[in-house]
């Protein structure tokens, strides 16, 4: 058995390609537009990391998702993630629950999807502005 992606839908499909590839980084490999069923997929993964893909899901017809807690979130491992968290917040995302630790922040798509952000490796040292930054939100 191998892992293959994690499907979620999207409301809007370039505010959530915005997202991923220019805020978060991930870049997309594949499309798929099927005129009978009526939505696109699109098929993203991290830079160097195909083997790990999340699928946007863009049905055509407008739909109605809701927040769907029970999905849970997607997760990436990141260089710095002093760094990622500043490069999304300069980009207008806000970040959820910051890296008060030096090892865990998250931030939410523009369909309210979790997203978690791990430090590779060992947590960084505590660092302003984060250690103090407070939570917006949920996560």
């Amino acid at each position: 058995m191998k892992y293959l992606h994690t499907m979620v839908r999207v409301s809007d499909l370039e505010a959530s390609l915005d997202f991923y590839c220019n805020k978060l980084g991930l870049e997309e490999l594949r499309r798929h537009d099927n005129e009978k069923g009526r939505f696109t997929l699109v098929f993203l993964a991290a830079p160097g990391d195909s083997d790990a893909q999340v699928e946007l899901t863009y049905n055509w017809d407008p739909e109605e998702y809701g927040e769907g807690r029970n999905f849970g979130h997607l997760a990436y491992a990141v260089d710095d993630i002093y760094a990622v968290c500043q490069r999304l917040m300069d980009a207008g995302v806000t970040i959820n629950r910051p890296p008060h630790d030096g090892r865990m922040a998250f931030v939410r798509s523009p369909d309210n999807i979790s997203i978690e952000l791990l430090q590779r490796g060992d947590a960084l040292p505590p660092a302003e502005p984060w250690s103090s930054m407070g939570n917006t939100g949920h996560w």
